[in-house]
């Protein structure tokens, strides 16, 4: 009874000398974390639309736009792959990969009480969004279709802003486990 009395926060017997055991804190702001990771998801999303809505309209079938010299340039191209055209044949894989990785951002958001990792999953769920969108509504058809890809730096691949929300997304969940920080807001020193 004493054991209860101590985990619930009601004062102790006079045996234990009267002491009164605090409760663990309730945890608040898990919905103010789901509304962090709801927007910056959104806005991934919206910028990401956005820039390929304007390349399809401006720059496909035009010369590539150069930035900053020779270092990068805008140059619009449709990718049925992954990452440096690999997979070309697999669009249909990518797109299930795509649907399960934004199933298991919204069930991880319930249990969500982390800032930073609002914002990681965040990214990551704008940048799959912004992506799984082409592949659903882009030719050759649904769920086979291409992404729009249109950064162009000098010896690398070329990508989109969904490829920079998944991939800075990404870095920060790295960069939070090695912390120690759990998506719930517990912290780990291992």
């Amino acid at each position: 009874m004493a054991e209860a009395e101590r985990i619930i926060g009601t004062p102790d017997t006079p045996e234990d000398g009267g002491e009164r055991a605090s409760a663990p804190a309730p945890r608040t702001g898990r919905g103010r974390r789901i509304a962090v990771l709801f927007m910056v998801a959104a806005f991934a999303y919206a910028l990401d639309l956005g820039s390929k809505l304007l390349v399809v309209a401006k720059l496909e079938h035009h010369a590539p736009i150069q930035l900053a010299g020779d270092l990068l340039e805008l140059h619009a191209i449709r990718n049925p792959g992954a990452a440096f055209g690999f997979g070309a044949a697999f669009t249909i894989i990518f797109t299930v990969i795509a649907v399960a990785v934004i199933v298991v951002i919204v069930r991880l958001s319930r249990k969500l009480y982390s800032f930073p990792w609002a914002v990681a999953l965040g990214l990551l769920l704008g940048g799959a969004l912004g992506n799984l969108t082409d592949r659903i509504f882009r030719a050759p058809g649904v769920f086979q279709g291409e992404v729009v890809d249109f950064i162009a730096p000098r010896g690398f691949a070329v990508f989109n802003l969904a490829d920079s929300a998944i991939v800075c997304g990404g870095i920060l969940i790295v960069l939070l486990s090695f912390r120690g920080l759990d998506p719930d807001g517990t912290v780990h020193k291992d």
